[in-house]
């Protein structure tokens, strides 16, 4: 199972000023791959905060760190700066990057969102990547996504503004994504159950669990009522789409009958 943890960065979401949808959007992301996100934090734009959590997850070996963030031109903009750090490699201009950031300052200049797209110091910024790194193309905005591969961990710097992020994850970066997760498949099922107490179906759930230990199952409700029918989600990762079919349908079979057997019935079963 790859791990994944992802750290975000901005004061404006710790504010209260921005909701984060990007870690929401990540995740479903991640998960769709196959992969396992472990941990996800919000911290502030301090440099020695990033740096602080870059390196616990580095000492977790996390093979997968995301940072969502702390990209742009502006002096605040410092997760790039950061991960160098927590990694002891020095920032470099990256010709490559710089590029990328020219070609996009020249486009917004013809779309006239700019009137210049002369590379400033502030755009010059946005060029520098910690030694060995490679940028990603933004096909959107002006800061390039950031890959470092290290020993055990590979570290993907993407942008905070959620189109910029969609952007990158669904563009340039999904040749190494599907290099890091291969072939695995995430597959999941929605079963809605005829019974009005999460307690009674708590002990049934904890036995299908412990014998289908490769299948997460979590029962959700939003209020409580005698017209109330309980949702059980039950999903997994495989190797194959056949091989999680087969796991989750045999989840299925011992939760159907270990519910009839408490006098609980199955009134449908979704595919998600």
């Amino acid at each position: 199972m790859i791990t994944v943890e992802i750290i975000v960065t901005g004061n404006e979401v710790l504010l209260g000023d921005v909701l984060d949808t990007n870690t929401n959007w990540m995740c479903k992301r991640i998960t769709a791959f196959g992969g396992r996100v472990e941990r996800a934090v919000i911290v502030r734009d301090e440099l020695d905060a990033i740096v602080r959590e870059v390196r616990s997850s580095l000492e977790r070996s996390v093979r997968l760190i995301v940072t969502i963030g702390g990209m742009g031109p502006t002096w605040d903009d410092i997760t790039v700066a950061a991960v160098a750090r927590a990694v002891h490699r020095p920032l470099q201009l990256h010709p490559q990057a710089l590029a990328i950031v020219q070609q996009r300052y020249e486009h917004f200049a013809r779309e006239g969102a700019v009137n210049d797209p002369a590379i400033t110091p502030e755009r010059e910024k946005m060029a520098y990547l910690p030694e060995g790194a490679y940028p990603l193309d933004n096909p959107v905005g002006a800061a390039p996504g950031v890959v470092l591969d290290l020993e055990s961990s590979t570290i993907i710097c993407l942008p905070g503004v959620p189109a910029e992020l969609k952007g990158i994850v669904e563009g340039p970066l999904q040749p190494l994504l599907q290099r890091l997760f291969g072939e695995r498949v995430f597959i999941e099922r929605l079963v809605i159950v005829n019974c009005t107490d999460e307690s009674i179906l708590a002990p049934v759930l904890r036995t299908v669990a412990e014998r289908h230990p490769d299948i997460y199952i979590k029962s959700r409700a939003q209020r409580f009522g005698s017209d109330v029918k309980f949702r059980i989600f039950l999903s997994t990762t495989g190797h194959s789409r056949e091989i999680a079919e087969q796991q989750i349908a045999a989840a299925i079979q011992e939760l159907e009958q270990t519910l009839s057997a408490v006098g609980i019935s199955i009134d449908a079963i979704e595919e998600q």
